[in-house]
C-alpha cells in the first residue's frame, strides 16, 4: 500500500522563534513510497543480527574429570567411568551427554555464523517504507504511541530546536509540541527485564518515545535529547532501520527538524530522481496507486463493465445410481416397468398355483371323524395318568393336575 501524499507541510515554530509567514514545505517524496511491512520485518530480523555477540559452552565443560571406560565383560555400559573409590562420585559415567556431570551434546563453538548479510537495495527499500509509515498517524497510533494532542503529522519543527543544549529545554520543546506525553511513556514503562539478561548488563527495559531526526551534522541537540528514557536521536542521513521500525514494527513517532526535513528529497531521491547521497537508488514505485481494492471494485468504471449478478442458480441435477434408483432406471429402459410388472404377477400366479395344488392333494376330515380322534387322544392321556408310577409325588400329582 502507498501513503497518501500532501503538497505542503506545516513547520511549527516554538517559543521565542521569529514569527515567519512561510507557505510550507513540499512534502518528500521519500513518503510516497509503498509501505511494505514484509521487507520491513525480514530485512529488521537479519539486520537485528549483526550486533550479537558470539557467545559458547566452555571447552572444558564436562571433561574436568579423569574418567575410563571399564571395557567388556564386566555387565555395565562402556560409557568412560570415574576413577577411584570411598564416594558416591567413584565408578559413576562421565564426559557423555547422557551423564550427569557430563558435557552437552555437539558443544556450541564461537565459529557459528552470526552475523546475517543484506543486500544495500532491500536496506534501502525497507528504510524508505519505515519513512513513508511514519506520515500515516494511524500506523503511528497502532504502535502505541501518544500522539493525540500532535497538532499535525509528519511534525516539522523549526531549526532552532537543533540550537536546544539542556534536557529542561528538550522537555519544553516536548510540551510545545504536544509530544511530551509520548516521551513519560518511555519514563514510566521502564522495568528490569525478566530472565538472565538482567545480569548481562542489559538490566531495564523501556517503550519507545519520539525520534528526533536532526539535519546539521554537530547539532547540540544530540546532548539535549539523551538522557530522556525512550527519546533516540539520529541523523537524517543516518537514519537506521533499528530505530525507524523497532521490533520490525512500522509506525515511529518521528519529529523532524526543518532542515533534515528537506534532506530527504536530496537522500533519498524521488520516483524518477536518483538519490545524490545513494548511489544508484531510486525509490521504489507502488504496484497500485491506490490499494483500496472495495473502492476500485465498487467504481462506476469497473462496476459498468462487469456483467450483472446471476440470481437464477441452477443446481446440477445429483447423479442417480440405476442399480438402486428404479426413476434412473426406467430412464435408460422404459420397458423397464413393464417388464417388472409382468414379473411380479408371473410370481403371484405360480405361489396361488402352487398353494391350489397342495390344497387339493390335502383331504379334510369330517366332523365325526375329528370328534373321534380327539376323544382318542383324551383316553390315551387318562390311561397315561392311570399307568404312571409317580403319582404318588404330589409335586407330580400337581403337575398332571389330577387330584387323588
Amino acid at each position: 500500500m502507498a501513503t497518501s501524499a500532501r503538497p505542503l507541510v506545516s513547520v511549527k515554530t516554538l517559543e521565542g522563534d521569529m514569527a515567519t509567514d512561510s507557505a510550507g514545505i513540499p512534502m518528500p517524496h521519500v513518503f510516497r513510497a509503498p509501505i511494505r511491512p514484509d521487507v520491513v520485518r525480514f530485512t529488521h530480523k537479519l539486520i537485528s543480527c549483526n550486533k550479537r555477540q558470539p557467545y559458547a559452552v566452555s571447552t572444558k565443560a564436562g571433561h574436568q574429570t579423569s574418567a575410563e571406560s571399564w571395557g567388556t565383560g564386566r555387565a555395565v555400559s562402556r560409557i568412560p567411568r570415574v576413577g577411584g573409590g570411598g564416594t558416591h562420585r567413584a565408578g559413576q559415567g562421565a564426559f557423555g551427554n547422557m551423564c550427569r556431570g557430563g558435557r552437552m551434546f555437539a558443544p556450541t563453538k564461537i565459529w557459528r555464523k552470526w552475523h546475517k548479510r543484506v543486500n544495500v537495495r532491500m536496506r534501502r527499500v525497507a528504510v524508505a517504507s519505515a519513512l513513508a509509515a511514519t506520515a500515516v498517524p494511524s500506523l503511528v497510533l497502532a504502535r502505541g504511541h501518544r500522539i493525540e494532542t500532535v497538532p499535525e503529522f509528519p511534525l516539522v519543527v523549526s531549526d532552532s530546536a537543533e540550537g536546544v543544549e539542556k534536557t529542561a529545554q528538550a522537555i519544553k520543546v516536548l510540551k510545545q509540541l504536544g509530544a511530551y506525553a509520548d516521551a513519560e511513556k518511555g519514563k514510566d514503562s521502564v522495568g528490569i527485564r525478566p530472565g538472565v539478561g538482567k545480569m548481562r548488563n542489559r538490566r531495564y527495559i523501556n517503550r519507545k518515545g519520539p525520534l528526533i531526526v536532526y539535519g546539521t551534522e554537530g547539532s547540540k541537540i544530540v546532548k539535549a535529547f539523551r538522557n530522556l528514557t525512550g527519546v533516540d536521536v539520529a541523523n537524517v542521513e543516518r537514519l537506521n532501520l533499528l530505530d525507524l521500525a523497532p521490533g520490525g514494527h512500522l509506525g515511529r513517532f518521528v519529529i523532524w527538524t526543518e532542515s533534515a526535513f528537506k534532506k530527504l528529497d536530496e537522500v533519498y531521491g524521488s520516483l524518477e530522481t536518483p538519490s545524490l547521497k545513494k548511489k544508484g537508488f531510486v525509490l521504489p514505485r507502488p504496484k497500485m496507486s491506490n490499494a483500496d481494492l472495495g473502492r476500485l471494485i465498487n467504481s462506476d468504471e469497473v462496476q459498468s463493465v462487469v456483467k450483472p449478478i446471476n440470481k437464477e442458480v441452477k443446481r446440477r441435477e445429483a447423479r442417480k445410481n440405476p442399480l438402486k434408483n428404479a426413476a434412473a432406471v426406467l430412464k435408460l429402459n422404459p420397458y423397464f416397468g413393464t417388464a417388472r410388472r409382468m414379473a411380479v404377477l408371473a410370481e403371484a400366479a405360480r405361489v396361488k398355483a402352487r398353494k391350489d395344488k397342495i390344497d387339493s392333494k390335502r383331504t379334510k376330515l369330517s366332523a365325526e371323524e375329528a370328534s373321534k380322534i380327539k376323544a382318542a387322544g383324551k383316553a390315551w392321556y387318562q390311561t397315561m395318568i392311570s399307568d404312571s408310577d409317580y403319582t404318588e409325588f404330589d409335586v407330580f400329582s400337581k403337575w398332571l393336575g389330577v387330584s387323588q
